[in-house]
């Protein structure tokens, strides 16, 4: 099933994790709505830009999956309204590159530069919450064994 153009619910639900555990990750129908939402308006604008395809590493998960690897107990993943992109090994398109079109061209809730260093992210999370999209731009840091959000000021 495809939630946009060039994006599959398959895509979006995919899990090493999941599957390795046996884990359940199937939207319901009001998640399904909030992926095709984030699918319409904040992915496929990215796909459109670059011209390319665009890797997502995590798009829903479900309570359970959530739990299991350590996500947010308030995660827009399990509200189906997050994506997790990650262009390592992609020539010429950058995750830092991908983070900066989303922060000057699009709408959204929340946009993380996911650890990483001054210059490029390890991945890039986005969400998109229909009627909640305050642009909020956040860093996440390591600090001890603790991920700790701070504000983006690059």
């Amino acid at each position: 099933m495809n939630l946009s153009k060039n994006l599959t619910l398959k895509e979006t639900t995919k899990s090493d994790i999941a599957l390795r555990y046996g884990i359940k990750n199937e939207p319901n129908t009001k998640q399904l709505e909030n992926l095709k939402v984030l699918a319409t308006e904040v992915f496929q604008k990215i796909r459109d830009h670059f011209g390319v395809p665009i890797k997502v590493t995590s798009g829903f998960r479900s309570e359970a999956l959530n739990k299991k690897i350590g996500g947010s107990k308030s995660s827009d993943h399990m509200k189906g309204c997050a994506i997790d992109i990650d262009m390592d090994g992609t020539p010429d398109i950058t995750n830092a590159q991908v983070f900066n079109f989303i922060k000057d061209n699009l709408t959204f809730r929340q946009l993380i530069w996911e650890f990483g260093n001054d210059d490029n992210p390890d991945w890039v999370h986005v969400s998109y919450v229909k009627g909640d999209n305050k642009k909020q731009i956040l860093k996440a840091i390591k600090k001890g064994n603790k991920t700790i959000y701070v504000s983006y000021n690059g």
